[in-house]
């Protein structure tokens, strides 16, 4: 085992047992789209089954969108090499998006399907839970993004419901920094599975590009920043904001009183 893989499993293990993501007799399902961060992700939580005192159950999927070059190929057979069974979802998104004519903006009609097809074949294969690669990075990109959207003081929660299913989503990778995971993923030599058809737009239009961008911008000030946004998102004081829920000592329409 490599040191890299070793503190992506302590990182790992210390968000499972933090936020409370597995427990024993889950059943879960791995979203594996063949990239690096879910195929990390794969890999850690096989470990983790087989060093946990407790039994779980990995199931994985792959969403196939039918762009001109993708292949689940590689991916079912990384699935396979690890003794998880894998399961494909594929649908014909660039046709979709011709018929919806949202070639221009890609990512909400898919990110939808993508996700309401994962619910439904968890569910399909008794899986109480899913388990999604998303990193710490990710998750302080999409707090940059909530914030400056006006989307309130939100990000991917490590351990949240599914929208109107009876599922738990779960982000084992929460603590992991990308650059362990891309130093992982070049290690593992992962197998070819093709790039998304509107990547390039998204590089280039995307918010999350851009507020990747951003994040990147602000680190060269402030080399710490990813731990020091960590801690404050597991900081929150919420008698400090806006929110008229959380005014301490003072009735709640009585917007003149202050602590």
């Amino acid at each position: 085992m490599s040191t890299t893989f070793k503190k992506i499993c302590r990182l790992a293990g210390t968000a499972v047992i933090n936020y409370n993501m597995i427990n024993d007799g889950d059943r879960i399902l791995v979203g594996v789209s063949g990239g690096k961060d879910s195929m990390v992700l794969l890999k850690v939580l096989k470990h983790l089954a087989s060093a946990a005192p407790i039994g779980f159950t990995l199931v994985a999927a792959t969403f196939d969108p039918g762009f001109s070059g993708f292949s689940a190929d590689g991916t079912a057979a990384f699935c396979e090499s690890l003794g998880i069974p894998h399961h494909r979802i594929s649908m014909d998104i660039p046709r979709l998006l011709e018929e919806k004519g949202l070639t221009e903006k890609p990512c909400m009609l898919c990110s939808r399907l993508r996700r309401g097809n994962l619910y439904s074949t968890a569910e399909k294969l008794n899986c109480n839970k899913i388990a999604l690669g998303q990193h710490l990075d990710d998750i302080e990109i999409s707090f940059l993004m909530s914030v400056c959207r006006g989307g309130g003081i939100s990000t991917m929660g490590p351990n949240v419901p599914a929208e109107e299913h009876a599922l738990r989503v779960i982000r084992p990778l929460a603590l992991v920094p990308e650059a362990l995971i891309v130093q992982m993923a070049q290690e593992m030599e992962l197998p070819e599975r093709g790039a998304c058809l509107y990547r390039e737009q998204i590089e280039r239009d995307g918010d999350r590009a851009y507020f990747r961008g951003v994040l990147e911008k602000i680190s060269e000030k402030i080399p710490d920043l990813r731990s020091n946004l960590l801690r404050s998102l597991s900081n929150v004081q919420e008698y400090y904001l806006l929110d008229r829920r959380f005014i301490h000592g003072t009735d709640k329409g009585n917007a003149n009183e202050t602590d």
